[in-house]
């Protein structure tokens, strides 16, 4: 498998991890702050499992900057994902034209790589 592939699929895991360790302790209200602090710490600790083989296995075939604006696409889509299935919240209209900015962002960042 390229490299390019295994760079999206690690990467898309590991934001999985982290959209998890960082708002899914939202649906449990009555957790206390530091309970929560101490399990998104440790869901964190995947999301890095996989997030520093994905930027080394990425790095080998895109820039730095290729990397963190791929990064920060997959965030998104992978949020929205999280936010309509676990908070029932529908991206709005301008939230569409947001991520459609944000893919355009990828397409201009990997326009002429080598």
């Amino acid at each position: 498998m390229p490299s390019a592939v295994w760079f999206l699929l690690l990467l898309t895991l590991s934001n999985v991890f982290m959209t998890v360790a960082w708002y899914g302790h939202l649906k449990q209200k009555s957790l206390a702050l530091w309970a929560a602090i101490v399990l998104s710490w440790l869901i964190a600790f995947f999301e890095y499992c996989f997030q520093v083989p994905a930027n080394r296995i990425g790095y080998k075939v895109f820039s730095l900057t290729q990397l963190k604006v791929a990064q920060e696409c997959i965030t998104l889509l992978v949020f929205l994902v999280f936010a309509t299935v676990a908070f029932k919240e529908v991206p709005r209209w301008n939230t569409l034209v947001s991520v459609a900015c944000l893919v355009g962002a990828v397409y201009f960042a990997f326009l002429g790589r080598s």
